[in-house]
């Protein structure tokens, strides 16, 4: 948390250049910095502490809107899946396998066996073949639907038995892995039936599985066998990207026995594919059993994975040559970790617990000699007269030495100069030959020989949460609008690959991919559309269904049009009767010369203290009052320009060092604000929620927190120059532990500017109206933040605006539509009297209590005048049927 008080300006630099250098060195030793360590325990802990939270955060059922255009589908945009009650991941998968458009084909034209119509069904029967009966009604309807997202309620249904819980990744892999099985037995009974004599193909097989081979030795025994896979399952601990968990996978325990001639009694395996299926998937094993706590916990470390996937150095055909290469790139790491060591020596020197690059300690010990000795330097005496009784001797201005020669220090000058160059040269030679070989072992597959058996990344599983609660959803690639989608439930929206890296790669946030499905990129069927043979146009829509599911999908759309006919219907029963009611309450309360301008008015400001006795006569002026959307632009203006002021007056570039200078010149900004005394036209709360904080003594907690949101708005990634600083805002959002910041008083505190402002729009629009002369409407205004502008009032001096003035104005608006209605009786016209009569029953009088409940002087007088100014009418005689009907005497009796 930063402190945004005192002159600590010293202590703050010191203890940057501390963290960065602990931050350099942890990040040498380990590869990962100590903010991601700390946010990653910080995630560990929140995970334990929130678990009841997330399930109710992640897994509620999606509740329908009531009007159904909120529902209706925008052109061709994908179709949505609604999230039933904990079935998120339902939806990730189904719609990962609906975009592949040739596995989407195969459901959509599946059709049951003849024979199991007649035969009594077995197991697999039952169960299988309604489950693809429902999956191809769903398809259909994301085929063809005119809804934003459909119902898979039916298919989830059928799957309740497959599985106990649907909240943990191994539940989910287990779905998939069930799934897939139930439509390779659907598919298997189709293909038996079909082929005559031939051994039967399962499409599902021949798009979803592989083989590889598995070669080793197993005790000096050598063996060699084929096994088939469908999800080909990854360990993600330990290591930094897709190939380096492929490595690991493909060989295990000790090969150099697999190469040996002699007959060693050493065990270890390689595996080769010999067949990849057309979808490739990777399942990503992100959790593991904590023995010690008794719980399964998420991996949160960061996996990197490419877009397009190069698989020719796991092929069988490729054997020998990937061997030689993988001995090479281990001779080559082997040579890189030796020269790391002697490079770490260098930037690392010392026996101490603090140590320094060895450059910098030649160059400081060089700068301690060329010091003007202690007897060259000008001397101030040190005074210390409650520690000591005497003087103590003068003491140089620098630390110096005490006697040096010139001879002396020439040599050792030159000698320091000549050695600081030398490990210069030493260190710059073993970068050099480290980033050399690091770029080898990049380009060690790089020739074409290696880059024939491509796989482009399609979908993107994820998971956010912790290892028995969290929320799933999906990125896919859409190849015609060449651009990612991320599918969440009901909502599908364009999305990017930066977003999907942040989302997926984890070691940051609390997401990360748990599935990767790679397609086969030399074999454009799976993702192209079909084409009408007899006209050759792309099948797209409706025309993609067969006639039964296009009869199913045009059922449910007439059922659709027919909600939307009857919600039309209903609005403008509404409407009409709204219309109705307001013309009526035009007649029977308001006069012509009241009535509303139909010109837009213009936002106004007002006097600091109003005229003792009469309305201002002079036109008010201008209070601006900018709206959210220019709120929300004008905030990330203010919050640019505060980053890009810090990054001119630093030298230190570090995003963390950036944003605690931006803060700073933020907060000294509106501090200055808040201590202006400003007319109410520029009141500077209205344009930052602190100024209002600090105007009433918010607590500093609340100050610091709300300015690190403002600095953790998602907008400012795009400016790549306040992206990182933005990022790591949002880092420290998330390290805030709940005792730091107490959330209810903090969201208390934004509710009551919240209040403020909806206070400071009535009150405007309420003056706005009166200066207009429409009483009637000014009037209600009026009441309401006069009532809203008083609660707030009770809690602070500067929690609202001036309540004379806001008292002021109500009075004379209803004063003024007294005198209107006064007048109107006067006249002695039915009709005007009527309405008179109307305007004094529906507002004056039910407005009086309100003025009497403050018990001013002023309101008090004002009552007095409107009661003494009816009670006058008594003597005079009634000729008016409506005014014998209703006297307006007896209307002010209870007062």
């Amino acid at each position: 948390v930063i402190d945004l008080t005192g002159d600590d300006k010293d202590d703050l630099q010191r203890a940057i250049a501390l963290s960065l250098e602990e931050s350099s060195r942890a990040f040498r030793e380990t590869g990962i910095t100590d903010e991601e360590q700390a946010i990653s325990r910080v995630l560990e802990a929140s995970i334990a502490e929130n678990k009841a939270s997330l399930k109710r955060t992640h897994t509620e059922v999606w509740s329908d809107s009531p009007n159904p255009h909120d529902r209706k589908r925008i052109d061709n945009c994908p179709v949505g899946l609604k999230n039933v009650g904990n079935t998120c991941w339902f939806s990730a998968v189904i719609q990962s396998l609906f975009n592949l458009l040739e596995f989407q084909r195969l459901v959509l034209n599946y059709s049951p066996p003849a024979r199991v119509l007649d035969l009594p069904r077995n197991q697999k029967e039952h169960r299988n073949l309604p489950f693809m009966q429902e999956l191809r009604n769903l398809f259909s309807l994301m085929v063809g639907s005119k809804r934003k997202y459909v119902d898979p309620s039916r298919a989830v249904e059928i799957l309740k038995d497959a599985f106990k819980s649907s909240e943990s990744q191994q539940d989910v892999s287990e779905f998939t892995h069930k799934l897939l099985d139930w439509l390779e037995d659907a598919f298997q009974m189709k293909a038996e039936e079909d082929s005559v004599g031939e051994k039967p193909k399962n499409p599902m097989v021949e798009l979803f599985y592989g083989r590889f081979l598995a070669v080793g030795v197993l005790e000096g025994k050598k063996f060699e066998n084929t096994e088939m896979f469908g999800q080909y399952p990854l360990q993600v601990n330990g290591f930094k990207d897709l190939h380096e968990c492929l490595e690991a996978a493909m060989v295990e325990g000790e090969i150099e026995s697999l190469h040996s001639a002699e007959n060693s009694a050493r065990s270890g395996q390689e595996h080769w594919f010999t067949e990849l299926p057309p979808v490739l998937t990777f399942e990503l094993s992100r959790f593991e059993f904590n023995q010690a706590l008794g719980r399964p916990e998420k991996i949160h470390n960061k996996l990197e994975f490419p877009s397009m996937l190069y698989m020719d150095r796991y092929m069988d055909r490729n054997r020998e040559i990937t061997r030689i290469k993988r001995e090479e790139i281990r001779r080559l790491k082997e040579h890189l970790t030796l020269l790391q060591q002697r490079l770490e020596r260098y930037l690392s020197y010392g026996s101490g617990p603090k140590r320094f690059p060895l450059a910098d300690v030649l160059q400081y010990a060089m700068e301690f000699a060329s010091t003007p000795t202690a007897a060259q330097q000008q001397r101030v005496p040190v005074h210390k007269p409650f520690t000591q009784s005497r003087l103590p001797p003068d003491l140089p201005m620098h630390p110096a030495p005490r006697h040096i020669t010139e001879e002396e220090l020439r040599v050792l000058e030159g000698c320091l100069h000549r050695w600081r160059s030398e490990v210069e040269n030493d260190t710059r030679d073993l970068q050099g030959s480290i980033t050399r070989i690091h770029r080898t072992i990049e380009l060690m597959y790089s020739d074409k020989s290696m880059m024939q058996v491509p796989y482009r990344l399609h979908a993107v599983l994820v998971h956010e949460g912790q290892a028995n609660a969290g929320h799933y959803w999906a990125y896919i690639y859409d190849p015609h609008q060449r651009c990612w989608m991320k599918y969440n439930d009901i909502s599908v929206t364009k999305s990017s690959w930066e977003e999907l890296v942040r989302d997926s790669f984890g070691g940051y946030r609390n997401a990360s991919a748990y599935c990767l499905m790679y397609i086969n990129d030399k074999k454009p069927f799976l993702i192209e559309e079909e084409f009408d043979k007899e006209t050759g146009q792309i099948l797209s829509g409706m025309d993609k269904l067969p006639p039964d599911l296009k009869h199913y999908v045009k059922e449910d759309n007439e059922q659709f049009d027919k909600e939307i006919e009857e919600w039309d219907a209903m609005q403008a029963r509404k409407a009409q009767q709204e219309k109705l009611a307001l013309a009526a309450a035009a007649v029977s309360a308001a006069p012509s010369s009241t009535s509303t301008s139909s010109s837009s008015p213009q936002p106004m400001s007002i006097e600091s203290s109003p005229p003792d006795n009469t309305v201002p006569q002079q036109d008010p002026e201008y209070l601006e009052q900018p709206s959210p959307t220019n709120d929300l632009k004008h905030l990330q203006e203010d919050t640019e320009r505060a980053i890009s002021r810090a990054a001119a007056e630093q030298e230190e570039r570090h995003p963390e060092v950036l944003l605690n200078a931006a803060i700073k010149l933020e907060y000294a900004r509106l501090l200055r604000f808040a201590q202006e005394d400003t007319p109410p036209e520029m009141d500077y709360r209205l344009h930052h929620v602190i100024v209002y904080f600090i105007q009433n003594e918010a607590p500093k907690k609340i100050l610091e927190r709300t300015l690190l949101t403002q600095f953790a708005d998602r907008n400012l990634a795009f400016d790549e120059r306040c992206k990182s600083i933005m990022q790591v805002a949002r880092a420290k959002l998330d390290l805030i532990k709940p005792e730091e910041v107490n959330m209810d008083e903090y969201e208390m505190w934004h509710q009551d500017y919240r209040n403020f402002r909806e206070t400071t729009v009535l009150m405007v629009t309420g003056l706005e109206l009166f200066q207009k002369s429409n009483y009637v409407e000014a009037l209600m205004y009026l009441i309401y933040s006069y009532q809203y502008n008083k609660e707030l009032l009770l809690k602070g001096l500067y929690r609202g605006h001036n309540d004379e003035l806001l008292g002021f104005y109500r009075r004379e608006c209803l004063l003024k539509l007294n005198e209107q209605a006064a007048a109107m009786f006067e006249s002695g016209e039915e009709p005007e009297v009527t309405t008179g009569l109307g305007i004094m029953n529906e507002l004056v009088v039910p407005c009086i209590p309100l003025l009497l409940a403050h018990d001013t002087e002023k309101d008090l007088l004002a009552v007095e005048d409107m009661r003494n100014r009816w009670c006058s009418y008594l003597g005079q005689e009634m000729e008016c049927e409506s005014l014998r009907k209703s006297p307006p005497v007896g209307y002010f009796w209870r007062f």
